[in-house]
């Protein structure tokens, strides 16, 4: 049976809900629910025994078939699962426990299971958020976050101030969650605690967001990104960068003005139109003698202490006698909610008066030998107290885990926590113990539960691994462990999405970088520094930090560090330079320079592979630098090297076949993109053969598009663009997806005269380049702007277009530089200046025929002899020569096209002067060798213009 064909799904009504297992979907009306996957499958088990107690086994068994886990993480994602269907403190609406046995659901159920759907046209929330699924109940804030979003409502920066463990972050996110589905491009959480280095905070939003950015100056794509968006971007823990994240901040409110910032940090960031919401401790009794658990309910310290109790100890309840001692200890805790959640982890451990008295302890103990913040003062003193009452597995698995800089997995936390002491079975009940001590959180991510410190507990256990002299271990397992962590980042890159990808691996980043970072800190470890980081060259062109690869490959290859590179490792850093600074810096000499090295260890170590994607990298550098007869050479040494290998012959093609139709050899060009181009599609297998270039397919196709325009088909050149612009949409690959649309369809268009395609091909490789970061595609796009200007009769910013100019210039690709100088010189001479704008004509011209880069010099004499003709009437002999010239060259090399758009251009000068049947029948000698495109603009311009001699 086919897997699209129509199924039966079963459907579970109860209150305002229907839950439909086999859709994976969980609606509130008509409203999908955010809701983890293992939380939905538990609901599942639940709602097909309505009435019934189903035991803890037998949800774990069910929920959990082929894998062992610990009943924390069913405990994890009941919480969530209750928060969902939103049950309060006291209400058990659809969920009610049985202590010491399951779980009972006890709302009523209506069944259906005749529904029928397609997997194809199966309902589900679109992914416009990165926000956890929260698992424990908020106490005590709904003021504030009610306060918070009416403020996000007129302002544009709010920030959540106030004390470590105050629960800033809690707020944020229930702000963040209720804003879910009010920004057109969604809610993005920007965790900024595990972060050290301040130049990355661009980098860390990036990452959050999703945006695959190519770009040396990260912050400058993001803004450009963000510029025509409109989200609420959630910075939290901004306290330790709190300069670089305002800058940033800054930046991004005055480019995109359709971006909102809430932020959380211990001070206000002091950006310009920043509303500061200082947030208190939670409120407490001032008077807590004669205190009644009723009254003492209603204030949200003690609502949040029973809360916590109820989740360590289900048979928990606040007694009369017990209230004012609770009530004690939540002032003595100054209202701090993670002080307050880590004293209610311990009422199975000791009676409400013995939680006090223990405190009392503590706090006596701890008077006047610590300075700063008293708040700081009173959450220190409850970790500590909290610490030491673990056990010592407890304790040194806590220590352990303080390596981790986000979020980890429980396979993580086991790489990391176990040794001989320790094995991954205690591990695993230890974390399930401080999960339920609140000294770690829990996180639901679909399928999967995530666990991660605050900032706070993990200062104060990186400070005790210090004390330990357990420090340098817990790195090294770590180092070793994001080896293995990016290993399955690559083996992942294949089968999952890149949406999949980035919600698994992307919150990795920052354990990578801290490993890289630790290794390469002693020549003990450098090694190790080494085989991370060549090992993470496909993450970072997973996660697009081209630019951070870039670093990273540097930094790998500085001499302090010689003697721990193999010749392997030299190879791929350089290789890697090469291709990263070639995307971000454009062809400068270092990429060249890198290439050539790179080249040379592949030689030594006589793999072919590597070889061809060296001189792969070295060709692409010698097209970008306008260097066609040295792309070729480069090009033939590729189909030396593997005669007979198709995919390599390939590359040689497409390298080749595009610098000959620079050359003007238009027919010789044409035959080998047609070779690359009618083959399948085929991939890379060498999956160590990390490169950060376009597909060379797809570079072909536009090759061949342009040259089939030039040979006149433009109905077979136009096909081949939309064939070009499909595959490279299906690639899922910035620097591809702008070849296409800049270099591709927007030119092809603009040859065919459809100015309304045009400008659309533009604006969008214009918003894809800035989104992406990749300015050197951008000032292309922008200098091109500058021709489809002219071309419409629109305004021509001369300003503008000398400095895009001179970035292209400067960037060292001069492909088509003289094409874009041409440009710039008819601007200037329509604005007056004509010797300035001949001068500019004249100086392209003798860059192309320096280079042998003649294809374009026919277009260029074309535009040359207009300038004259329309600015310089007493010209026209002079024009007239030009566009003989142009006719000639373009006969020479086969261009049709520029043949007849000069025969054009003659014919309408000639009848200016008289006519000459010599024009006349060159235009009809050009139009009469067309076979195709006769609705194209030229065609139907010189048709026209045929017709009125006929009139004539």
């Amino acid at each position: 049976m086919s897997d699209l064909a129509p199924r039966h799904s079963r459907s579970f009504l109860f209150g305002p809900f229907q839950l439909l297992p086999e859709r994976q979907l969980l609606m509130r009306g008509k409203t999908p629910v955010r809701i983890g996957g293992r939380a939905l499958d538990i609901l599942t088990v639940l709602v097909e025994r309505p009435g019934e107690v189903v035991g803890k086994r037998e949800l774990l068994s069910r929920v959990w078939p082929d894998t062992i886990v610990e009943e924390g993480n069913l405990k994890v994602n009941m919480a969530a699962l209750r928060r969902a269907l939103d049950e309060g403190e006291d209400s058990s609406h659809y969920i009610a426990t049985v202590v010491g046995r399951g779980y009972r659901f006890i709302a009523p159920v209506q069944y259906s299971g005749s529904t029928l759907f397609s997997p194809d046209a199966e309902l589900t929330a679109p992914r416009n958020h990165n926000l956890p699924t929260a698992t424990t109940r908020i106490v005590g804030r709904q003021d504030a976050i009610n306060a918070i979003l009416r403020e996000l409502q007129d302002a544009r920066i709010v920030s959540i101030v106030g004390a470590g463990g105050i629960g800033k972050t809690t707020v944020a996110l229930a702000v963040a969650e209720h804003s879910v589905g009010l920004s057109r491009d969604g809610v993005w959480l920007i965790d900024l605690s595990p972060l050290k280095d301040p130049t990355l905070v661009p980098n860390v939003i990036a990452t959050a967001i999703g945006l695959a950015a190519h770009s040396a100056n990260m912050l400058a794509a993001l803004s450009g990104f963000l510029r025509d968006r409109e989200m609420l971007l959630v910075f939290d823990s901004c306290e330790h960068i709190i300069d670089a994240v305002a800058a940033s901040i800054d930046r991004i409110l005055t480019d995109a003005a359709g971006v909102k910032i809430l932020a959380t940090s211990r001070e206000p960031l002091r950006v310009k139109g920043e509303r500061v919401r200082r947030l208190p401790g939670l409120a407490t009794p001032a008077e807590t003698r004669e205190l009644r658990a009723e009254a003492a309910l209603a204030f949200p310290a003690i609502q949040l202490f029973v809360d916590r109790a109820v989740d360590r100890l289900e048979s928990f309840s606040l007694s009369d006698a017990d209230a004012p001692l609770a009530a004690e200890i939540c002032r003595r805790l100054d209202g701090l909610a993670l002080a307050i959640e880590l004293a209610a982890t311990r009422v199975d451990a000791f009676g409400i008066a013995e939680l006090l008295e223990q405190l009392d302890d503590r706090f006596r103990l701890l008077q006047g030998h610590r300075g700063g913040i008293e708040r700081h003062r009173t959450l220190t003193a409850t970790i500590d107290w909290s610490y030491d009452l673990l056990s010592e597995s407890e304790r040194a698995v806590m220590r352990r885990l303080a390596i981790f800089a986000g979020v980890f997995s429980l396979d993580s936390a086991c790489a990391v926590a176990t040794d001989q002491h320790i094995d991954r079975v205690r591990v695993i009940e230890d974390i399930a113990s401080l999960v339920a001590k609140s000294l770690l959180t829990a996180e639901v991510f679909d399928t999967e539960v995530g666990y991660r410190m605050l900032d706070t507990t993990r200062a104060y256990a990186l400070e005790k691994l210090a004390a330990n002299d357990e420090l340098e271990s817990a790195r090294l397992r770590h180092a070793e462990h994001c080896l293995d962590l990016v290993a399955l980042a690559k083996a992942d890159a294949d089968r999952l999405s890149r949406a999949e990808w980035l919600a698994r691996y992307g919150a990795k980043t920052d354990d990578l970088r801290d490993a890289m970072r630790w290794a390469f800190t002693g020549p003990a470890t450098a090694a190790l520094g080494v085989r991370l980081t060549v090992a993470a060259i496909p993450f970072g062109k997973q996660v697009s930090l081209v630019e951070e690869c870039r670093m990273a490959v540097e930094r790998a290859l500085d001499d302090r560090f010689r003697a721990h590179r193999s010749i392997r490792d030299d190879l791929m850093l350089n290789l890697t330079l090469g291709a990263t600074l070639l995307h971000t810096r454009g062809p400068l000499l270092q990429v060249k320079s890198a290439l050539t090295k790179a080249l040379g260890l592949a030689e030594e170590l006589n793999d072919t592979d590597l070889q061809v994607a060296c001189l792969r990298g070295l060709s692409e550098y010698e097209l970008w630098t306008g260097d066609s007869h040295s792309a070729i050479a480069v090009a033939k040494r590729i189909r030396a090297l593997e005669t007979g290998h198709e995919e390599a012959a390939g590359d040689a093609n497409a390298q080749a076949g595009s610098a000959l139709s620079w050359l003007g050899a238009l027919a010789a060009s044409r035959h080998q993109l047609e070779n690359i181009v009618r083959r399948p599609v085929t991939q890379n297998l060498r999956s160590d053969v990390a490169r950060f270039e376009f597909d060379q397919r797809l570079t072909a196709q536009g090759a061949l598009a342009t040259v089939l325009w030039l040979q006149g088909f433009p109905d077979q050149a136009a096909a081949v663009a939309e064939r070009q612009l499909k595959e490279a949409e299906a690639s899922n690959y910035a620097v591809s997806l702008c070849y296409a649309l800049l270099h591709g369809s927007l030119i092809i268009a603009m040859y065919v005269r459809d100015y309304e395609s045009a400008w659309g091909y533009l604006d969008s490789g214009l918003e894809h380049a800035t989104r992406h970061g990749l300015s050197i595609w951008r000032n292309m796009g922008m200098c091109t702007r500058g021709r489809l200007n002219l071309y419409t009769g629109r305004h021509f910013d001369l300003a503008a277009y000398r400095d895009a100019l001179a970035e292209v210039r400067d960037g060292g690709f001069r492909m088509r530089y003289p094409n874009y100088l041409t440009n710039y010189g008819e601007a200037l001479a329509r604005q007056g200046d004509l010797a300035g704008g001949l001068a500019a004509i004249d100086e392209a011209m003798e860059i192309s025929e320096s280079r042998g880069q003649v294809v374009g010099i026919p277009e260029m004499l074309r535009i040359k002899g207009n300038v004259i003709r329309f600015q310089n009437p007493a010209g026209r002999d002079e024009a007239t020569e030009c566009y003989r010239k142009s006719i000639e060259l373009a006969r020479r090399d086969g261009a049709l096209s520029w043949e007849l758009r000069t025969a054009i251009s003659l014919v309408k000068l000639s009848r200016e002067r008289g006519g000459s049947d010599e024009a006349e029948d060159m235009l009809a000698s050009a139009y009469a060798r067309f076979q195709e495109g006769f609705s194209t603009g030229d065609l139907r311009r010189a048709r026209a213009l045929l017709d009125t001699r006929r009139a004539l």
